[in-house]
């Protein structure tokens, strides 16, 4: 609900990681890990922004930001092919009024 992220193991009830005010204090309603490359991880917050994390790139940080501007996000998720080294990866989104945008994700973050 304050925009934390905390990067679990499941052997330990202590976070391997943890970024606190990770999106300014806004809370974050939907985060899920890419598909097709482990160490990138998607975070949409309640202003509908995205931010894209890289923890090969950079640990500390969000190595990019998309605000989505036109209507609320209410709720994200990933679709891909783990299986297929195609680099294709697409972000589903879920407007407030009903609409759903797919969009493509750059291959230098789908890409195993």
């Amino acid at each position: 609900s304050d925009g934390s992220i905390r990067l679990h193991q499941m052997t330990s009830e202590y976070p391997l990681m943890q970024w606190n005010d990770s999106t300014k204090g806004q809370p974050i309603v939907a985060l899920q890990w890419a598909l097709t490359r482990p160490a990138v991880f998607f975070a949409l917050d309640a202003s509908s922004n995205i931010y894209i994390w890289d923890l090969l790139e950079n640990d500390l940080l969000p190595v990019a930001k998309q605000a989505i501007p036109s209507e609320k996000v209410v709720t994200m998720t990933l679709l891909g092919e783990p299986e297929k080294a195609n680099g294709l990866l697409g972000i589903v989104l879920a407007k407030e009024s009903g609409q759903i945008d797919i969009q493509y994700v750059k291959k230098k973050w789908a890409l195993p």
